[in-house]
């Protein structure tokens, strides 16, 4: 019985067969760092710290995953700087947007009750359940909930692609990247990024609608009155 074996590609055999193949190699190469190019050319001045970045009526704090049904590590360190910006008065209200798909996993509402217990008063929380993805979220803070400009909270790998979105969505954004332990989960979340990127290059261009509009909400409106 014949075996089979894999058939594995040759190398072209002619000089102008191997230029061509570089020249394909190299097109492709280029064509994955535009999306990321992208991303530091619009976003570039709008990174800041906790200390440095404007006051903004709204802080906008992206859901990143629940252990237990408390918020992941990650999810943590963005709540920590949007109570401590909070406190500060550097902001007034906070929309808390992730994904509350299925009934036993809610990342709002785990988000608003671990701000509670750091000093943010539940008035000046606003939930946005159906942020299932960046680009959505950002769609969602400026059509349904009427945001027009935020500061943004997330991890460093993450911060730029938040911004540029928010920013295609009409959101003028701030972005205020958290440190973190350069740990597995870092590396691989930078890692996703580059795929993450390209994606983020389709949204903007494309304007896609988000998994779920639905109608709008006065949440923050409401918020920001009571905050005055």
């Amino acid at each position: 019985m014949r075996r089979w074996r894999p058939r594995v590609p040759r190398l072209p055999r002619t000089r102008k067969g191997r230029r061509r193949l570089v020249r394909a190699v190299v097109a492709g190469c280029v064509l994955a760092l535009l999306p990321g190019a992208w991303l530091r050319l619009v976003t570039d001045g709008r990174l800041h710290t906790t200390a440095d970045v404007p006051r903004t009526e709204v802080a906008v704090v992206f859901g990143a995953g629940l252990w237990d049904g408390e918020p992941s590590p990650y999810l943590a360190h963005r709540l920590d700087a949007a109570a401590s910006l909070y406190r500060a008065g550097r902001v007034e209200v906070v929309l808390v947007t992730g994904d509350n798909s299925r009934e036993e996993y809610d990342e709002p509402d785990a988000m608003r009750a671990y701000l509670v217990r750091h000093g943010v008063p539940d008035g000046r929380i606003v939930s946005d359940y159906a942020g299932f993805d960046t680009w959505d979220s950002c769609v969602r803070a400026k059509k349904i909930f009427g945001v027009d400009r935020a500061v943004l909270i997330s991890q460093g790998f993450h911060i730029r692609r938040a911004v540029a979105l928010c920013e295609e969505a009409g959101v003028a954004s701030y972005g205020v990247g958290v440190d973190d332990r350069h740990d597995l989960t870092w590396y691989y979340g930078g890692a996703r990024e580059v795929l993450a990127a390209g994606k983020a290059a389709l949204d903007a261009l494309f304007e896609p609608d988000p998994r779920f509009l639905g109608p709008r909400e006065p949440g923050v409106e409401r918020a920001l009155a009571g905050a005055r």
